[in-house]
């Protein structure tokens, strides 16, 4: 098995990436609504392989349990299919509280550690989940959209230097 790093490969992934990255913030909404969509997609899935699993069941009593568990889980699948724009502004909340638990966590590691860095970072993330939670619901879905594109921006650049990293030391 071949497991070297082809730089090429690399290099293309990052710029193919990145433009998806471009692309998701230059139409944030239409990214926010098409991640809550997927999410719903992916739940309602869910709720039918737990149907199936639902049939399985050793006793009546776990299928009954399995089967309302596939249901809620059916109607929560379709719930988001329905209104995306729910989805989304669902997802911005989880998101908030996300950055501020997250940033008070890298806030506890900088102290302990003394690392300035964590303690901006941390610092960083607080301020961004609370700017969430204070423009929410007007941060749903663009919100989703533009930190998609960020990460995926992001994540490229990160692939194009480390193709040319390996290009580099191949060279050398």
């Amino acid at each position: 098995m071949n497991t070297a790093i082809d730089p090429k490969r690399m290099t293309t992934f990052g710029i193919i990436a990145i433009i998806l990255g471009l692309l998701a913030m230059v139409a944030p909404v239409i990214t926010g609504l098409s991640i809550a969509l997927l999410l719903g997609f992916l739940v309602v899935v869910g709720g039918i392989v737990r149907l199936v699993w639902a049939f399985q069941a050793g006793s009546l009593g776990e299928g009954i349990l399995k089967f309302l568990l596939a249901g809620l889980t059916l109607v929560c699948g379709m719930l988001l299919v329905a209104n995306p724009l729910f989805a989304s502004g669902f997802l911005t909340i989880l998101l908030s509280l996300y950055f501020i638990v997250d940033g008070v966590s890298e806030i506890a590691v900088g102290l302990g550690s003394k690392r300035g860095w964590f303690i901006f970072a941390g610092v960083v993330s607080i301020l961004l989940g609370v700017l969430l939670w204070a423009q929410f619901p007007l941060s749903g879905a663009w919100a989703l959209g533009i930190l998609l594109g960020i990460k995926l921006l992001f994540i490229g650049l990160i692939m194009l230097m480390g193709g040319s990293a390996v290009r580099s030391m191949a060279a050398g």
